[in-house]
């Protein structure tokens, strides 16, 4: 397929940057999705028409029902409905132990990575209501989903909440042609790893706990998103994929 129409969340920095980079390279069309920084989203944009495909700056609050349905009837009223979604917003966890965590913190993170993939997910799916066309989601979750970390409960509970999620969508869709995985990422350099991008002694501490001994790369991730979109992945659904350089592997060893 060519030219599709694809929305991707969280388009505006990190991960959903290349995702819509690398969806611009195979000519489609990109609804860049973004929550309050317009520069940011607009370079987004230039991205994507500097790889050869189309593109657009939608404001997109994931959290919010009215936001998730105003962006996608803009993009529908545009291009028509979307034939790939790629969640990418999302907060990191706060560090705060459970013990010490507020109540409102605990919603912010859940209502961002959970339910914002909920509504988007769900919006995305009533506005394919009458397409024959086939449809992929992608979320991106965490190898967090599973190797929890003290002080990453609301991060941890969100994302082991999506897979579940997107194994029950995958369910539900498979016999409408849409199919839908978690890409699951262990360190990737971007703007949630701000002090690693930035101190190369701090990032090199980090890595020598990688297998492969590096931090990954947003493209690295995009790529991927690029190919369970594409036709080569149709049989591939429910699908929980890490891309860590081995990292998760390394969870029990040591004691």
């Amino acid at each position: 397929m060519v030219n599709r129409v694809v929305a991707v969340t969280g388009a505006e920095s990190g991960i959903g940057a290349a995702c819509a980079a690398a969806f611009g390279a195979q000519k489609d069309r990109v609804a860049v999705l973004f929550f309050d920084d317009q520069p940011a989203a607009q370079a987004s944009v230039d991205a994507v028409k500097a790889n050869g495909g189309d593109a657009i700056a939608q404001q997109c609050n994931v959290a919010d029902e009215a936001s998730v349905d105003a962006a996608f009837a803009a993009i529908e009223a545009r291009w028509g409905p979307s034939e790939v979604l790629v969640n990418s917003a999302g907060l990191n966890m706060s560090g705060v132990e459970v013990r010490g965590m507020s109540l409102e913190q605990w919603r912010r993170l859940l209502d961002t990575d959970l339910t914002g993939a909920f509504l988007t997910a769900r919006r995305f799916l009533r506005g394919r209501a009458a397409a024959t066309t086939p449809a992929s989601i992608i979320e991106i979750s965490s190898i967090h989903a599973y190797a929890v970390r003290s002080g990453g409960a609301d991060y941890c509970a969100a994302k082991g909440g999506l897979s579940n999620l997107m194994e029950t969508i995958a369910i539900e869709e498979a016999g409408r042609g849409v199919t839908i995985n978690c890409i699951e990422p262990g360190m990737i350099l971007t703007p949630m790893n701000a002090r690693a991008q930035e101190d190369p002694t701090y990032r090199q501490t980090l890595e020598q706990n990688i297998p492969v001994k590096r931090a990954g790369r947003p493209s690295e991730v995009a790529d991927l998103a690029v190919y369970l979109a594409s036709d080569k992945a149709r049989y591939i659904t429910g699908a929980r994929i890490a891309i860590d350089g081995g990292l998760s592997l390394m969870q029990a060893l040591g004691a």
